[in-house]
């Protein structure tokens, strides 16, 4: 009997493994019984270098063994494998869509399918091939969540949503699913319904700090800033090396008109993640509130340099230059951000600017 080809395709948790050959039949000729036996070695020596991770050497193998044997979908589907586990992905798919072609029955070679083509950044033609992997086999979560990552690429964010909940449907317990439906919703404005789904994940997976990040966004959106000041709190507790979470808690504080507490949580984020734009740019703009327009000029140079085409970093600048008397400097800058906000079609912006120059000039 022609030994099986045991070389397991794992993508996202999906196994696709041959099966055995038959054994030889009585209308065999030597030939063919001689060609099963070069498959039959063939085959054992790609499985031992796959297992030993001799991806390159495997694969020359297998499409060997495709040449003796056209006919096996289970030789395309480990090519397919072996292409895919070295980023091959345009390569796997076509081996995968051979598979297809000799069992177009098997759910799982869909899945694998679609794997590679969303990879190769074939949205559409992996969206295809992971329904009809649905359609073969409705239970895989796998491949529900492989749609409705192609959809939400594709800004499909309506059949995105529907995907994701299908995943949950069937997978009661895919944390990732239950975030990606809590990001739509809160996108959509529905803060309750995400506050729901979120506490859903969080009690599936109480450690993950990202989790309460969301959370905490939500609780923004419905008004309770105490309850999200809280749940950023325990994000903090949880990975207090995050500095998203102090983004966010800093933010609170400014809504709430308590400066001093967002200036020192920006700046901890800043340390954590010193290129955050965000905190970088909130720090410059408390500082230039707060009139100390020196170490302003310093924060929005640093902005700046992180985000060179920030029209109002380049208008604070010009503002927290012009406080100190460096005039000469300051219109330098609000050329900068007038220019800026015309090529960003920001009439508003524009115009005032552009007196703020006019006005410089004048008395310059």
């Amino acid at each position: 009997m022609r030994r099986a080809l045991t070389v397991g395709l794992l993508i996202s948790g999906v196994s696709i493994a041959p099966q055995p050959a038959q054994a030889h039949t009585v209308g065999q000729t030597l030939s063919d019984i001689a060609a099963e036996q070069e498959l039959n070695d063939l085959f054992e020596q790609g499985q031992e270098l796959t297992e030993a991770r001799k991806f390159p050497e495997a694969l020359a193998l297998y499409q060997h063994a495709a040449t003796i044997d056209q006919e096996d979908s289970q030789i395309y589907s480990a090519i397919g494998y072996l292409q895919a586990v070295q980023s091959n992905f345009q390569a796997a798919a076509a081996a995968f869509q051979q598979a297809v072609g000799l069992d177009g029955s098997n759910a799982d070679f869909y899945y694998a399918l679609g794997y590679s083509l969303a990879n190769a950044d074939d949205n559409g033609a992996a969206a295809n091939a992971y329904r009809r992997a649905i359609e073969l086999d409705s239970k895989n979560a796998n491949a529900h969540l492989g749609l409705a990552t192609v959809l939400l690429r594709q800004q499909d964010k309506a059949r995105a949503l529907a995907a994701f909940q299908q995943v949950v449907a069937v997978d009661p317990k895919n944390v990732t699913a239950y975030q990606f439906i809590a990001l739509l919703l809160l996108q959509q404005g529905r803060y309750g319904e995400a506050v729901e789904v979120l506490q859903t994940a969080i009690a599936l997976a109480p450690r993950d700090g990202s989790l309460l990040l969301d959370l905490g966004i939500a609780q923004i959106g419905q008004g309770n800033v105490a309850e999200a000041i809280t749940t950023f709190q325990s994000a903090v507790q949880l990975d207090p090396d995050n500095p998203t979470v102090r983004l966010q808690i800093g933010r609170i504080f400014q809504i709430q008109g308590d400066s001093e507490q967002a200036l020192r949580e920006y700046q901890q984020a800043v340390q954590l993640q010193p290129d955050l734009v965000e905190a970088q740019k909130a720090i410059a703009d408390i500082l230039l509130e707060q009139q100390d327009t020196l170490r302003a000029i310093v924060a929005h140079r640093q902005v700046l340099k992180l985000s060179p085409q920030d029209a109002s970093s380049y208008y604070h600048l010009g503002m927290a230059l012009k406080e100190r008397g460096r005039i000469r400097e300051a219109i330098a800058a609000l050329e900068q951000a007038r220019d800026l906000f015309q090529q960003q079609g920001k009439t508003e912006e524009f115009q005032q600017v552009d007196t703020v120059l006019q006005e410089l000039q004048e008395s310059n």
